[in-house]
């Protein structure tokens, strides 16, 4: 669902792109529809420009709508767990380690590269 609407909102933005494009420029010269030269361009007219504007705004509509729908889905998809949901005795009620004991979890890279025979700490004695 998330990739269908990610692929509609990267749509959404290229069309975008390209209707701001053709729209006639005010002062910089900057669209593709003309601006700063002659006359006989390719969207001239008023009709056209308000055309353009409306499917512009509509663009635009959309794509705050489809950013908003990626946003509250991605939110929701990597939440993490309330911390007030869980029971207060609940909390901290594993057992501290002991001295000699190792709690570290074996089967690293380090702990294959070792010997098998040999002690993995130094001993004095």
């Amino acid at each position: 669902m998330v990739t269908v609407i990610l692929i509609i909102h990267l749509m959404i933005a290229a069309a975008l792109v390209g209707v701001v494009l053709l729209q006639r420029s005010e002062g910089g010269a900057l669209g593709i529809g003309g601006g700063g030269g002659g006359g006989g361009g390719f969207l001239t007219g008023r009709g056209t420009a308000n055309l353009l504007t409306r499917v512009t705004a509509g663009l635009a509509a959309a794509f705050f709508l489809t950013s908003t729908v990626l946003s509250l889905m991605a939110q929701r998809s990597s939440a993490p767990p309330p911390v007030f949901d869980e029971p207060a005795g609940q909390q901290g009620t594993e057992a501290p380690a002991t001295p000699g004991e190792d709690s570290t979890p074996r089967g690293g890279i380090l702990d294959r590269l070792q010997p098998s025979g040999s002690p993995s700490v130094p001993q004095d004695r």
